[in-house]
């Protein structure tokens, strides 16, 4: 047996570095290995979703420029504009999108200008459902008021029949004409132009006129009916008359005046 000598050399045992750690490291490392085989934080991580959270905020949606221009379109035809044409309406400012409740919307309309609806126009409005107003705003609007009217391509003269003349239907925009428009078939032989036309203007009803066929001084028929009795006799017309017009007339035997609706070129219907 070998024995060492007490001078043998020995080898320093080796020493390990101490490795610096945070306070409370190893407790919050025990807690996490922990709840990890427990299982609990394993499984909600394993879900791969957070609880839902409760809520009782109504569901709300988009108040875009389209949906504002459809209710106050509908609202101002309704009110404003009526039978007169097609309202369009443009909105010359951007309008910011709003989320409002995800309900049905009425329009109260709170300003608008004297005259109505104009080509351009400031409205202030209200947003309202069946619980109340949702708030107030002010947008500014370009109108159109869109109608298939008559037209003239080239000027018309007083007098000039209807039939035959330079007229044509087209769309047009007639938010600015405050008169009655002319509504006629262009092939009805007794209307003529009252009044001188410029071309490129709708026709208004008070241009056009029933023909006159029947004029002043004219000898004409006259048609004197009383029940099933008919008798016919020579008048002389003291007006002009267009058919359907009623016109005073005198019987040169009799001297007697009367009056009567005119028929046609020739006739003038007497009632008694």
């Amino acid at each position: 047996m070998t024995k060492h000598s007490p001078f043998a050399l020995q080898r320093p045992t080796p020493r390990v570095a101490a490795v610096a750690r945070p306070p409370f490291m190893g407790r919050w490392l025990f807690l996490f290995v922990a709840a990890l085989l427990g299982g609990g934080f394993a499984n909600e991580l394993s879900a791969g979703e957070f609880p839902a959270i409760q809520t009782n905020a109504p569901p709300m949606r988009v108040f875009g420029e389209s949906d504002m221009l459809s209710l106050l379109t509908a609202t101002l035809q309704r009110d404003y504009v009526k039978d007169r044409g097609e309202l369009e309406l443009i909105c010359k400012q951007p309008w910011p999108e709003l989320r409002l409740p995800d309900k049905p919307f009425t329009v109260k309309i709170l300003e608008l200008p004297t005259a109505g609806v104009t080509p351009s126009f400031i409205v202030r409005f209200q947003l309202c459902t069946e619980e109340g107003s949702l708030g107030t705003w002010q947008a500014t609007m370009q109108a159109h008021v869109w109608r298939t009217v008559w037209m003239a391509h080239s000027n018309l003269r007083r007098g000039e029949p209807v039939n035959g003349a330079d007229l044509v239907r087209e769309r047009s925009d007639v938010l600015n004409v405050r008169e009655a428009l002319a509504e006629f078939s262009v092939a009805d032989p007794n209307l003529e132009m009252a009044v001188s036309v410029t071309a490129g203007f709708p026709l208004l009803a008070r241009q056009i006129k029933a023909r006159v066929v029947i004029h002043r001084g004219q000898t004409a028929n006259a048609l004197v009916q009383d029940g099933v009795l008919s008798i016919s006799t020579k008048v002389v017309a003291l007006e002009d008359g267009a058919p359907g017009e009623t016109i005073r007339a005198r019987n040169p035997a009799s001297s007697r005046y009367m009056s009567g609706k005119v028929l046609d070129e020739q006739t003038i219907l007497i009632s008694l």
